[in-house]
């Protein structure tokens, strides 16, 4: 059966094409993984099935009275409610049902017989729905959840105002995946999720009896849940069976295919032409020619695909400092309470530190700490004098500015094309380039942050979730870039295959924390 058809969808923005005739199709029970580099038009996809965004052109049918879960990269919470009650509005609908048969059951005191038939066989109607739902298991189901993604841990009577970046993706998160819906839409569900939270989602979906679509850049995780991949590519989408692995396998087959069909091509085209030139002047062979030449013109050609560029990043070193290059005593991190004990540590010239520990701990507030971005609870934070950081934040970009801007207003005395190629060098394409950065995919808005701090010379490096939304090249790119860099890094990242492979140390600040984890 199926669920969703998508026909011959296209859609851009601007001259910047990003879907052309893509059609889709979702069956019932189909684990599909949605895949690409960054920009090609993932989110861009979803959000056109979902209905928030209307296509230049082609249709999008559902099936009738289908029920969707959207978790998108920029879902929001409303302040003032607790966590219980954002989990609780995943049964609203539930709850109005019974207000309803609550209502009803009023009304059966003064009615007459016919009104009474009526009332309960809808009474009936609504207590079968009420029990097929397990609406009478809500608050176990809420714990069921709330323990496999930590928000237990936090406590479900906590404001969400007051909660971290990855603690309020966690709350949307459990809220979409109780609402239990025919069909989950899930927009990077792992950025922000510790490893643990990641195997409880991985098994979650692995059991999921119903339909999603997922896009991530975690290879693992979609290897072990997904059973569909649809491939994005300039503005292309095409289908595969099986999981990521015998995607990448099939893909690199049809490009070998591809070449091979496109060298064999070029080399029966120049024999034609060849033979044409060579053979049109003369009476004996002119027709033999113009019958060459028909060939020629009827040719379907075959053209290889566009090479996206691959991002090459580098970071340049400052001056190198003394030994100690953050020297803290005591270090008490916090707010308006202390989040850990006193601590005393140092960070080294040229050491390489990746920080660990679950959502909400104070892995962000620990490097705005030691940047002196924010003052400690208690205790000193005291910089080497030659200390020169650079920082990449969590949070994206979203201003009305090009990236061409955001690195101009920060480098003027460059030229419009040492701007340009630097953003190039970064994977950015000219059409993402003069794009707003707010219209930008996570992945593109990344690289726009991280180019800048590499025309800064830098000898601390400090960096909050950087893979959060980069595909993969990227990712192995920035590997690349920090094993290489000779300077001082440190590094928060939920996704220890990324972070093992340049770490020396590594800080786990929950044995730091006074909460019981």
């Amino acid at each position: 059966m199926s669920i969703l058809n998508v026909e011959h969808v296209t859609h851009g923005f601007g001259a910047r094409q990003i879907l052309n005739d893509a059609s889709f199709r979702l069956l019932k029970g189909e684990h599909v993984g949605l895949v690409g580099a960054n920009g090609e038009g993932k989110s861009t996809f979803l959000n056109i099935i979902t209905g928030k965004l209307m296509p230049d052109e082609g249709k999008v049918e559902w099936c009738r009275h289908i029920t969707t879960g959207y978790l998108d990269q920029y879902s929001t919470l409303e302040k003032g409610k607790t966590i219980r009650d954002v989990l609780q509005e995943a049964f609203r609908h539930l709850s109005e049902l019974e207000a309803e048969m609550i209502g009803m059951y009023d009304k059966m005191a003064d009615c007459t017989e016919e009104e009474m038939a009526a009332l309960m066989e809808d009474v009936g109607e609504i207590q079968s729905i009420l029990d097929y739902s397990g609406y009478y298991t809500v608050d176990a189901r809420i714990s069921e959840y709330a323990n496999g993604l930590g928000l237990n841990e936090i406590g479900l009577d906590r404001d969400v105002s007051e909660l971290s970046g990855g603690q309020r993706a966690k709350v949307l998160l459990a809220k979409v995946l109780l609402e239990n819906p025919m069909i989950l839409i899930l927009d990077e569900p792992t950025n922000f999720l510790d490893e643990n939270h990641i195997t409880w989602l991985t098994g979650f979906l692995q059991n999921y009896e119903n339909a999603f679509i997922l896009v991530s850049h975690d290879i693992p995780f979609l290897n072990s849940v997904i059973n569909v991949v649809y491939h994005v590519e300039n503005a292309v989408m095409t289908r595969y069976t099986g999981d990521y692995d015998n995607f990448v396998r099939m893909y690199e087959l049809k490009k070998r295919q591809t070449e091979q069909a496109f060298e064999k091509q070029q080399k029966e085209i120049a024999e034609l032409e060849t033979f044409i030139a060579k053979n049109k002047a003369r009476v004996a062979t002119t027709n033999m020619a113009k019958s060459r030449q028909k060939k020629l013109d009827k040719m379907e050609k075959i053209t290889l695909m566009r090479e996206k560029p691959k991002p090459v990043f580098s970071f340049r070193k400052a001056r190198t400092p003394g030994r100690v290059v953050i020297d803290c005593e005591d270090l008490v991190l916090g707010y308006d309470a202390p989040l850990t004990k006193p601590v005393s540590v140092q960070v080294e010239q040229g050491q390489k530190i990746a920080i660990r520990g679950v959502n909400g701990i104070g892995k962000s507030t620990l490097l705005k700490t030691l940047l002196k971005l924010i003052p400690p609870f208690a205790g000193t934070v005291a910089h080497d004098q030659f200390v020169e950081p650079g920082y990449f934040e969590q949070e994206a970009e979203s201003g009305s500015e090009t990236p061409l801007q955001v690195i101009w207003d920060e480098f003027p005395a460059m030229t419009n094309a040492e701007v340009r190629g630097a953003l190039a060098q970064c994977g950015l394409t000219t059409e993402q380039i003069s794009s707003q950065m707010k219209v930008l995919s996570g992945g593109e808005n990344a690289k726009v942050r991280l180019c800048r701090i590499m025309l800064h010379e830098i000898n601390l490096l400090v960096l909050d979730e950087p893979t959060n939304h980069l595909d993969q090249d990227a990712k192995d790119a920035l590997k690349k870039a920090l094993q290489e860099y000779k300077g001082t890094v440190l590094i928060v990242s939920h996704e220890p295959e990324f972070y093992m492979d340049i770490a020396d140390i590594v800080w786990n600040i929950e044995e730091w924390s006074t909460k019981i984890i």
